[in-house]
């Protein structure tokens, strides 16, 4: 019976570590770095690039989720949403996850430095302290601007996976950087207003808790006609073709058809059926953008 609880315990532990890393948001990150990498190149990507820079941009990605954890745990545990969360419930010290987030951030740093190049690295840590420092620890009790202005940290995965198969930095990926970057308001304030009366709790200034839910649902509608606009811009200048062009109209028009149901409030759970809808929309958009540049390749 001692082994059995010592082996539950063990497990436990295991997969606090692991929840500590926010691994479904990592993947959808690293779904746009593999992205960013093929697209930077016809002639195929080193499998050490492809391998170890991915693992090199996650490992940090999970430290700054680590350290956002930390930073956060305080409000995580009046949030129902997060009141489970390793730090919140006390399964992890605060002196641990930050430790852990330092093993991660310095493994991944390491790996992307030998096995990519030190202008990947050095991107890769602004990112990690963006999101870790400036947007975790001042900006998100800071200002209901905090999504926009901290969402560059969130959007740089395309631009590192560019940068890692090529050395540098080009127009396309920063156009990468953009769609995500327009993507994220629509997306998380509609979570936000979901989530309103916990964020109101916790006392962070989210959009619609700092200036209503109809405010915020108009600026949500107007962020979305922005980015069906810019996630056209791929096709407008030839980085990719038709396939792409009808695949971004479509996944658009369903976006700006979720946001137009929020404004109007015609639906019951529309505000978490437009949050879970934007997930899809952005790998399903990443994936058209990568299929079109190789059927492209082969005709």
């Amino acid at each position: 019976m001692a082994t059995l609880i010592g082996e539950r315990h063990s497990q436990a532990i295991w997969r606090d570590y692991l929840e500590l890393t926010k691994p479904k948001v990592v993947v959808l990150m690293l779904i746009t770095s593999l992205v960013g990498m093929f697209l930077a190149t016809r002639a195929g990507v080193p499998w050490t690039v492809l391998v170890f820079g991915n693992l090199g941009i996650g490992l940090c990605a999970g430290g700054a989720a680590a350290v956002n954890h930390v930073v956060d745990r305080r409000i995580d545990a009046v949030m129902a949403r997060t009141h489970k969360r390793p730090l919140a419930e006390g399964r992890v010290s605060p002196t641990a996850a930050l430790g852990f987030a330092l093993l991660l951030a310095v493994s991944g740093l390491v790996l992307l430095l030998a096995f990519t190049n030190p202008l990947t690295a050095w991107l890769t840590l602004a990112s990690l302290l963006g999101y870790a420092v400036i947007y975790t620890g001042f900006l998100k009790r800071a200002t209901p601007q905090n999504i926009v202005i901290g969402g560059l940290a969130g959007a740089a995965p395309p631009l590192l996976g560019w940068v890692a198969a090529t050395g540098h930095i080009s127009a396309e990926p920063l156009l990468l950087v953009l769609i995500i970057f327009a993507w994220t308001p629509p997306h998380f304030w509609a979570l936000a207003i979901h989530r309103k009366e916990e964020y109101a709790k916790a006392d962070i200034p989210m959009l619609p808790v700092t200036h209503g839910e109809h405010y915020t649902k108009v600026h949500i509608l107007l962020y979305t006609f922005a980015l069906l606009a810019v996630s056209l811009l791929p096709y407008a200048i030839h980085m990719s073709g038709l396939l792409y062009l009808v695949c971004a109209l479509a996944l658009g028009a369903r976006f700006l058809h979720w946001a137009w149901v929020l404004y109007r409030g015609s639906q019951p759970h529309a505000a978490i059926n437009t949050f879970k809808y934007s997930i899809y929309y952005l790998f399903l958009l990443f994936i058209a953008l990568l299929v079109d540049h190789y059927l492209v390749l082969n005709l």
